[in-house]
């Protein structure tokens, strides 16, 4: 069984919910026969060992050279903390920073969290989007601070709502790592 293939198989019992009648309701405020809570897994021991692998195989797939990855705190941390690690492991060593929801109220006031500066270049990553909202925000953020944004990974792309698309507007690639029809076979 290949890591993805291992991946999707953990996202499915510890992650994912389906229901006939969509009783979920999104971050979106809208509600989706499918949910899933993917810090059950990126949060797991497992799920870091194979997301740090996966991700990091994305990267040179795609040929990105990156500096560092990350995104908005919670979503992104685990992933970025897994590449990192994982990258040191392998003799390539990509920095991982975090962005907060709002500036830190107090200290440096710092936004952005973890060992970047201006002009680095950098993938932003979340775990999943719907609408793309909160990808968006970090994005924005990243962009203020003056970080080269190279392009956007996201763990997994539900297909609903238009989410690759909102992100795609702010002009950026957007790569998926699974979606939504990774899952179709267990409903």
């Amino acid at each position: 069984m290949s890591e993805r293939d291992k991946l999707i198989q953990l996202i499915k019992d510890r992650s994912y919910k389906y229901s006939e009648n969509p009783p979920f309701k999104l971050s979106s405020g809208g509600y989706s026969n499918f949910y899933f809570d993917l810090k059950k897994t990126t949060y797991s021991p497992f799920g870091q060992h194979l997301i740090g692998k996966i991700v990091f195989e994305k990267l040179i797939e795609l040929s990105l050279k990156i500096d560092a990855l990350g995104g908005l705190t919670m979503g992104a941390d685990p992933i970025a903390l897994a590449v990192a690690h994982y990258s040191y492991e392998r003799g390539r060593p990509i920095e991982a920073f975090s962005i907060r929801k709002e500036p830190k109220g107090h200290g440096t006031m710092h936004q952005i969290e973890g060992y970047i500066k201006e002009g680095d270049r950098v993938v932003i990553i979340d775990d999943v989007i719907t609408t793309g909202a909160s990808t968006i925000k970090a994005i924005k953020v990243a962009e203020e601070f003056g970080l080269n944004i190279q392009a956007v990974i996201v763990l997994l792309d539900r297909c609903e709502q238009n989410g690759r698309q909102n992100i795609e507007a702010c002009g950026y690639d957007v790569h998926s790592v699974l979606t939504l029809y990774d899952f179709q076979q267990v409903t």
